[in-house]
């Protein structure tokens, strides 16, 4: 099976994933963590909860709980890939893996610390232009934020690792029913990477919604 599908539209598709995780051992979107250790520890205690949204096979859990963050939850909505990651980590306490649509969370209010999005939202949005979201998929974005905003404690952060450049992105992130304010931080050598931190309970910055909702219009 080839990693691309044949429609962007696939990347949205459980059934694909579930085929491609059958057959795939590992994968890691953009660069690993030790490209981005150093702001997760920024902002990140070896005490939080954490949630690791759309973890798939990728090693980044794995590499995060060998530096002493041992308490992650990771959800997927691949049956495949949570029973192959709960089997191939069952030897690490306080890791667990759940089936889950990250859409309909079943957590709690305020259940984590931090929640977790490696190129989660990107494969989401793969099958448009960054210059063209369809109102569908701003719908879906709205809707996984909105839950990632229900379930996030207040002063919690929500961290998003992505290529995807502010002005195409941010807009995404400032809303005020959210209650955070967005911050951007960038780490890459030759391609520049980018590391979004959505703090709850921290006012949003009245001249980024105004920076960025004009780029947006």
């Amino acid at each position: 099976m080839d990693l691309i599908p044949s429609s962007n539209a696939s990347y949205k598709d459980v059934n694909y994933w579930n085929e491609r995780y059958s057959k795939e051992e590992s994968y890691d979107w953009f660069k690993s963590y030790e490209s981005f250790k150093h702001l997760i520890k920024d902002c990140v205690s070896s005490s939080d909860r954490i949630l690791m949204l759309g973890c798939g096979n990728s090693s980044l859990s794995e590499h995060m709980y060998e530096d002493g963050f041992q308490n992650i939850v990771n959800i997927d909505y691949s049956e495949v890939v949570i029973n192959k990651m709960k089997e191939k980590y069952s030897n690490l306490k306080g890791m667990s893996w759940e089936v889950m649509d990250m859409r309909s969370m079943s957590f709690l209010e305020a259940s984590f610390d931090v929640i977790i999005e490696k190129g989660t939202l990107d494969a989401m949005l793969v099958e448009n232009s960054p210059w063209h979201i369809s109102d569908e998929n701003l719908a879906l974005i709205d809707e996984i934020l909105t839950q990632v905003s229900r379930i996030l404690k207040d002063n919690g952060k929500f961290i998003s690792v992505t290529f995807t450049q502010p002005h195409f992105r941010i807009p995404m992130f400032i809303n005020e029913k959210y209650r955070w304010d967005v911050e951007q931080k960038t780490f890459g050598e030759f391609v520049q990477y980018f590391f979004y931190i959505c703090v709850k309970g921290r006012p949003l910055s009245q001249s980024l919604l105004k920076k960025y909702n004009k780029a947006a219009s």
